[in-house]
C-alpha cells in the first residue's frame, strides 16, 4: 500500500510540475518567448508554444501512466537541456543562485531516470509503452 501511494504521489508531483510550467507559459506566452529570446534562441514564440505543448504531453503521460517511461526519459533530456540553456555555467558569474538552479535540474533528472526504469506502477496507470514490454 505504501509503495503504491508513493508511486502515485511521485506521478502527481511530476505531472503537477509540468502542468504548472505549461500554465505559466499559456498565461503569458509573450513573456515566455522573451525569456527564450534572451537566452539567444531563434524563433522564440514558436519555441515557447512547442515547449508548452511538449510539457502538456509530459504532464498527460505522468498523470495517466501512458507512455510513462518514454515520457520520463524525454523529460530527463528536456530538463538537462533547460539546465544548460537557462542556468548553465555562463550564468553563474552574474548570479551565484543560478548554480543552485542548475544543480536542481540534475536531482530532477535522477528522479526521472528512476521513474523511467520502474514505470508508473500498477494502480491508475494506462501502462502503454513503445519500448518496454507491459508487465
Amino acid at each position: 500500500m505504501a509503495k503504491t501511494a508513493a508511486i502515485l504521489l511521485a506521478r502527481l508531483i511530476f505531472g503537477g510540475l509540468f502542468v504548472m510550467a505549461l500554465t505559466f507559459k499559456f498565461a503569458d506566452m509573450p513573456a515566455t518567448a522573451a525569456y527564450i529570446e534572451a537566452a539567444g534562441f531563434p524563433m522564440p514564440m514558436l519555441l515557447a508554444w512547442l515547449a508548452a505543448f511538449f510539457e502538456l504531453g509530459l504532464a498527460l503521460a505522468f498523470l495517466t501512466g501512458a507512455f510513462f517511461s518514454e515520457a520520463a526519459l524525454l523529460a530527463g533530456v528536456y530538463v538537462v537541456f533547460l539546465a544548460f540553456a537557462f542556468h548553465g555555467p555562463s550564468h553563474w558569474q552574474a548570479n551565484q543562485a543560478e548554480f543552485g538552479f542548475f544543480v536542481d535540474h540534475f536531482t530532477f533528472l535522477a528522479g526521472l531516470l528512476f521513474a523511467a526504469v520502474h514505470g508508473p506502477g500498477d494502480v491508475l496507470a494506462l501502462r502503454r509503452s513503445v519500448f518496454w514490454k507491459e508487465r
